[in-house]
C-alpha cells in the first residue's frame, strides 16, 4: 500500500486493527481455556465477544471508504500472542499462571488501546465523524478491560501468586 497523505495511513492503521482483532478472535478462547480462575476465564470470553463486535465496526468503517479489510498481519501483535501462548505453555502453579496471563492479556490491551487512539485521532482529522464515534466507543471499551484486568490482578490473582509454590 502507497502512504502518500494521512488518509492511506488512516486506512492502513484501520486495516492493521482488523489483523489486530481477527488474531484475538482466535487467540482469546485459548486464553480462557488456559485460565483456571473462574473470573479471568469469564473475562477472557466476555472479551471474545467485544473482540468480535470491534472487528464489525472496523469493517463497517473500512466498508464506508469503500476498502476491503484485507492487508498484512499485524507482526506486533503476532509477537505478542505468541508471547502469551508461550504462558499457556509453561509449567507453572495455576495461580502463577493466571498471574502470567493477565499480564499478556494487558500487553494486548495497551497495544489496542495505543492503535485506537491514533485512529481516532486521524479520523478526528479527516471529519470522519461517524468513525470517531465508533472508534471511541471500541477504545473506552478497551481501556475498560485494561482496567477489570488491573482489577483482577490486584484484588485476588496476583495475591494468590504471591502465595503460591
Amino acid at each position: 500500500m502507497q502512504l502518500h497523505t494521512l488518509e492511506d495511513l488512516y486506512i492502513h492503521e484501520l486495516k492493521d486493527l482488523y489483523s489486530v482483532e481477527k488474531q484475538l478472535i482466535g487467540a482469546l478462547p485459548k486464553m480462557a481455556k488456559a485460565a483456571k480462575d473462574e473470573k479471568l476465564t469469564a473475562g477472557f470470553r466476555e472479551h471474545l465477544e467485544q473482540t468480535k463486535e470491534h472487528a464489525a465496526r472496523l469493517e463497517r468503517i473500512l466498508s464506508e471508504h469503500k476498502q476491503s479489510t484485507r492487508g498484512p498481519k499485524c507482526k506486533g501483535m503476532e509477537g505478542i500472542i505468541a508471547e502469551g501462548a508461550e504462558m499457556i505453555e509453561e509449567e507453572a502453579d495455576p495461580e502463577v499462571k493466571d498471574a502470567g496471563l493477565i499480564a499478556a492479556a494487558q500487553r494486548v490491551e495497551h497495544y489496542e488501546i495505543a492503535g485506537y487512539g491514533t485512529a481516532r485521532t486521524y479520523a478526528e482529522m479527516l471529519d470522519d465523524r461517524e468513525a470517531v464515534k465508533l472508534l471511541q466507543e471500541t477504545l473506552s471499551e478497551e481501556e475498560e478491560t485494561d482496567e477489570k484486568l488491573t482489577h483482577l490482578a490486584k484484588s485476588s490473582i496476583n495475591v494468590a501468586a504471591s502465595q503460591a509454590g
